[in-house]
This record gives C-alpha cells, structure tokens and sequence, in this order.
C-alpha cells in the first residue's frame, strides 16, 4: 500500500468528505444544511487504540496477521455496523471510502490512530441526517398506495447490494417509510395517530443525529476493531464498563438483563436468572428493545439509535415501579408487529437463581426435573470458607437427594436459557452425574492444554437421564451436557446449543504511572484468550452441542447462535484425553429411542400441530423480503401472532391461563421410553403404550 499517502492523509480527510458528491433536492439539503461540527478524537482515545492494538496482538487467543486482509475485515465490519440494512451510503461512496480509507486501517491499527474511523462515522451522520430531514419531509406530503405489489428487503446486508446511485437510495426509503407506517397501524397500539407516531421518531433520531459525541465515533470504531478478531472481544468506555460492572454484581434495581448495541438497535444479550425478565419469560436474548414507556399509562419512547447509557438509564427505576418495552422478537427475524412486555422492576432474587425441582408424571412413571438457570457460586463465601455459602452443586445434590427419596424413575436437567456461569460448578455438577473424572479441556493462546477434572464429588444419581437444552444452552451448560453425551451417561434432549466454547478475561487499560491522569480513564478490554474442548477432543465452540433428539424449538437459529457472528472462533479438535465412558445409554439405545420417537410423534397431533406453525414461522422468516401490500403484510402478522400465543412463552401466566411446558413435557416422554427400555427383558417387548393426551405437571416447593 502507499506509505506516503497513509502519510498525507490524515491532513486530507476532512476535505475528502467535503468532496463526496450527493446530488440531494433542495429541500432536504436545506434541512440537513445546519449539521453539527465533525467529530474528532481526544487525546485519551488516542492513546486507548495504542494500548487496545497491543493487547489484541499480544494477547488475544487468535494471533490475526496485521496485512490488507485486517484492513478489509475492520472495514467490512464497520460499514455493516453503521448501515446494517446499507441505507445510507451508495455504492460508489462506498467503493471510494474502501480505496481512499479502507486500505488503511491495518495500519491505523498497529498505530493506534482513529482519525480514519472517525472520518466514516463523519460521514455516517451527515447521510443520515439527510435520510431523516427526507423521510419526515415525505411523510408530511406523501399518498401512499397499500394495494400496489411491492416488497422491501430485510437484513439487506445479507442480501443485496447498495444501492447504485441517489435515486434508487430515495426509492429505499420510500419502502422503508411504508413499512414504518404499516409497522406502526399493526403493531397492537390503540389510538395512535400513525404519522405523528412516525414524525416524533423522526424527530428524536434527527436530534440524537446531531448530539453524537467523540466517544459515540470511538466506541463504535472500536467495536469493528474489536470484533474483527471475535465477536466477544469488546471495549468498554469508563462509563460503560461502570453499567458493566453494575450488572454483573446484579444489584441495581431494574429488569434484570445485560443489554447491548447492534446497529441502531438496543439487543437483550442476556436474561439475568432471578430478575424480573427472567421470571416473565417474555423477554428473549437476542430481542430488540425499540421502546421504553414509564408506568403503565407512560407513553413509550422510541429509543431506537439511542445510546446504550442512555436507554439503560430509560429502563432502570425504583423497586416496584412498572416499565413497559416494545420489543421485536428475535424469534421473528425482524418481520411482524412489535410486542409490548410489561415488567415490574425488581432486584435479582438470588432465590429465582437457584436450582429448583418439578414432579412430572408420564404414562405412569414418576420423573424429576432440575431446572438450572445458570451455575452460580458465591465465589467471596467459598474464600471465606463460609458454612453456607451458595453454590450450584450443594443445591444439586440437595435436589438429587431429595428426588431419590420421592422414588423418581428418571431425572431431567433442564438447561434451557442457560447461559453458563462458573466454570469450577459446571464441573462438580457434571460429577454427580459421571463421577470422579475429566469434565473439559482448555486450551490457551499459547497452544498449552489443562484438563479439569471434578476430583470432590462421587457420583451420587446413576439413573436414566436426559439433559434438555435450546439454543440459548452456552458454555457452562454445554460443558455439562457435552460431558454427559461423551461419558454416555443419558440423553442429551432439545435444540443446538449456543456454540460459545471459549473463554473470556476484563484487562484494565493502564498506562505508565502519570501524576496527572488517572489509570483507569482509559476503559476496559474484554479479551477471549482460551477455548473450551470435550474430553473427545472436538471443542463446543461454533457448532454447539448436538442432541440426540432433536426437539426444535421457535429460538430462530440465523439470529441466536455463534455461528451467526462472522467473526467467531472456528471449530477445532485437540487430543481426547484420557476417561472410561459409563456405557449407561449405547449407541444402540440412542438410534432405538430416536426410532421410538419419531414413530410416538407421528401420531401426536399435538406435536404435528406444532410442528406445523414451526415450519409456517420458518417460511415467513427466510423470505428475504416483506410485503407492502396491505392485505399480505396483515395476513403475515396475524399468522406470527397466532402462532407466538399458541407456542410462545411456554409455562407462563398470560393472566387467562397458563400455558403447558410443551418441550418439557415432549422431553418427559424420551425419557419415558428410556425408563421403558432399560425396564424391558432381553426378548422383543410388546409395543410402547401410546402417550396420553392429558399430563399432569405438579411443582415441587
């Protein structure tokens, strides 16, 4: 690449994006002509990219090769973060940012200079202001036609190109602005004046346009950076990393889930086990939270494009208080009408937390579930060596006990939404199950290799098992289930796990001791630099844990998952280490239950109903577009509605009645035929009774 002008440019950037042509009418320049200063970056989030370079090369598990490749990947990166749905830019601005900027970055990189990143997002705001001074400037004049056949593409980055010039641009957003009016009439909210609703987003995105500060540029460079060498690699500002802090003690009044940026949109990455979200069961990991309202009566704020900071702020209030959000499901892939979820705020129950217990009584037999929502551990309590310090494994030995005393004829583990936690407590629960023995392996950046091994807890429950998992199941959790499927010891149940297999550190960004500035102004680098392997050798990153039998839920596996993420960790093998398998379920006995279900199943017309709407919410996800049509768009959100109350939110209080844990109660019937088959004599056995239509579900307190 030319030196030289990686050299000059620095002092040519700002005419550069002076100099890019936009052929706009002179209304809406007129509109976006009072745009505020470009932003530029302080002195300390220069010095806090020299320091991120260092720690990435130095330190993190993927050494990535600084060359054009990297230059490329950042910049990829950076554009589908800033234009998701590539509505703001043409194509050849952005073939021009890609040969006057792009080539670039590695060097920036090494360096530790923003300036170029800065000058995108520069040009990211103008283009956007201009989008918006259009769409409110079309929506006070324009007679839409809702019976004319026209489509508009979603999640265009996957799909489509840029658009080629300012005219097929404008015709973008004239599609997009017809969804938003339809969005609006069908999203459920009774007495809405549509294009007051729609004028007063507009609005508030035009004023949050024009507020963006150094560190908005910054975080979002940093996150293409970042995210370049995986996708959990990320910086935190000091005042984000203060929000991380904060919900990682889980102490601060509020929902009870860790909220992130993508795009414009603020995602659920996680639901906190305790919380009021978790205890609702409305609110999903991968969910978009468009709008907030205080109160049951509040009027609900778009927060879309707002900063993190400042939407956290919107959701977080006192004990007690009611905040409603609207939400896109992730379950829809974007498409059909936002939710309203109700909530009551509340501090994290550590008792909500905690392993709990259910009877379920199937064709006759008695069974025990162990819900476990995450493996926790009162780290600071097990320092301390207090008598009563809480942990995962005393809870599950407890329910183990008590479960054996009750004569149960099989257990279930439900790990479904199950997100992980302690490392050391997935270890001692898998003992309980396998004994004394190798549990998982991690490998570091430097290629060394440790294998952990539960050496504290005898086996104390040797019977027939299922572990049920979803696509929510990671890390922790397919640590426990993958060891259970590798030792034989049950049946793994459900959906693909997560596929999050490696391990992240906080590394504080300090600078050499200064007299005048503090050592924590900097941020805070969250950096992968291990990986988690099965003691068979494959790892559980990227494609998660298999199951046995597949029960398919309504998680949509394109958006929640690793192998989603562009940059995540590839799957890879090391040498299986040493362990003697309990031979509790063959091979054998996995393809004859698997047989057995398919054949019970067929004949479940509660099932095959359900089966159904899953394959009706499947099609209406992969299309790559959505309907402007009136009529369609109205039949397509009925069906997702219809299928959402029919299947969604299983065992919850819809204030009707409550619903039945369907999956659970499909995972009660493979464990069934298991207790069935370890039951029969070595001679052919008459055929499986047929599954009754009623179960009865009793909750164990």
């Amino acid at each position: 690449m030319n030196k030289l002008r990686s050299v000059l440019f620095p002092f040519l950037f700002f005419f550069l994006i002076l100099a890019f042509s936009w052929d706009h009418s002179q209304a809406v320049s007129a509109r976006a002509a009072s745009a505020p200063a470009i932003l530029k970056p302080t002195p300390n989030q220069e010095e806090a990219a020299r320091y991120i370079a260092q720690y990435l090369l130095q330190n993190h598990y993927r050494k990535v090769p600084v060359n054009d490749s990297l230059a490329q990947q950042i910049f990829n990166r950076y554009l589908d973060n800033l234009d998701n749905n590539r509505s703001y830019f043409t194509a050849p601005e952005v073939e021009k940012l890609r040969q006057e900027i792009g080539v670039h970055l590695d060097d920036d990189f090494v360096s530790g200079n923003p300036t170029r990143g800065f000058a995108i997002y520069n040009l990211f705001l103008k283009r956007a202001r201009e989008k918006m001074a259009y769409m409110k400037s079309t929506l006070e004049t324009a007679k839409f036609d809702f019976s004319t056949p026209e489509t508009l593409e979603l999640e265009r980055s996957k799909t489509a190109p840029w658009p080629a010039d300012q005219t097929e641009l404008h015709d973008l957003w004239r599609k997009e602005l017809k969804y938003q009016y339809l969005s609006v009439k069908y999203s459920g909210e009774k007495g809405k004046n549509i294009k007051t609703e729609l004028l007063k987003s507009f609005n508030n995105r035009l004023k949050i346009f024009n507020q963006q500060k150094p560190e908005d540029a910054f975080q979002a460079y940093m996150l293409a950076v970042t995210s370049s060498f995986d996708p959990h690699t990320d910086y935190f500002s000091p005042d984000e990393f203060e929000n991380f802090q904060i919900d990682m003690s889980r102490s601060l009044e509020g929902i009870g889930a860790k909220l992130q940026m993508e795009n414009e949109y603020t995602v659920v990455n996680e639901i906190i086990p305790g919380g009021p979200a978790f205890k609702s069961n409305h609110l999903k990991k991968g969910d978009k939270i468009v709008g907030v309202g205080q109160g049951d009566k509040g009027e609900i704020i778009d927060v879309t494009g707002w900063r993190i900071n400042d939407v956290v702020k919107k959701i977080r209030g006192p004990k007690g208080t009611v905040v409603r959000l609207k939400v896109l499901p992730a379950s829809q892939a974007g498409k059909g009408p936002a939710r309203i979820i109700r909530l009551v705020r509340a501090t994290v129950d550590l008792q909500e937390q905690a392993a709990q217990k259910k009877i379920i009584y199937e064709n006759g037999h008695k069974i025990g579930v162990i819900v476990l929502p995450s493996f926790y551990l009162d780290f600071e309590g097990e320092r301390q060596q207090k008598q009563n310090y809480t942990s995962t494994t005393k809870d599950v030995t407890k329910i183990i006990n008590e479960l054996k005393r009750e004569n149960v004829e099989g257990i279930i583990v439900d790990l479904r939404e199950n997100g992980g936690g302690s490392l050391e407590e997935a270890v001692n629960v898998t003992g309980l199950f396998t004994g004394k023995g190798p549990v998982v392996q991690v490998s570091n950046a430097l290629g060394g290799k440790m294998v952990l091994k539960d050496e504290n807890y005898p086996m104390l429950y040797s019977g027939p098992l299922v572990v049920l998992v979803n696509r929510y199941s990671a890390s922790a959790s397919e640590i426990f289930a993958a060891a259970i499927q590798d030792y034989g010891r049950g049946l793994v149940v459900g959906d693909r796990t997560f596929g999050k297999g490696t391990v992240q550190s906080i590394v504080n960004i300090q600078r050499p001791f200064s007299m005048f500035m503090k050592q924590s102004d900097l941020g805070q680098l969250k950096l992968t630099i291990a990986k988690f392997y099965r003691i068979s050798g494959g790892s559980t990153q990227h494609i998660g844990v298999l199951p046995d039998i597949v029960l398919p839920s309504l998680i949509d596996p394109e958006v929640v998952g690793e192998d989603t993420y562009t940059s995540s960790l590839p799957w890879t093998t090391v040498s299986r280490t040493p362990y003697v398998p309990s031979g509790t379920v063959s091979r054998e006995e996995i393809a004859s239950l698997k047989k057995e279900f398919a054949q019970q199943s067929s004949k479940d017309k509660h099932y095959q109903s359900y089966l159904a709407d899953l394959a009706t919410l499947n099609r209406i996800r992969q299309r790559k577009s959505v309907s402007l049509q009136e009529k369609s768009f109205e039949a397509e959100n009925k069906s997702l509605k219809v299928i959402q109350d029919r299947w969604g939110d299983a065992n919850i209080d819809t204030g009707k009645k409550k619903k039945t844990d369907f999956i659970l109660q499909e995972a009660a019937s493979v464990l069934d035929d298991l207790v069935a088959l370890k039951s029969r004599p070595a001679i052919p056995a008459a055929a499986p009774a047929p599954r009754p239509a009623v179960r009865q579900v009793v909750p164990v307190r």
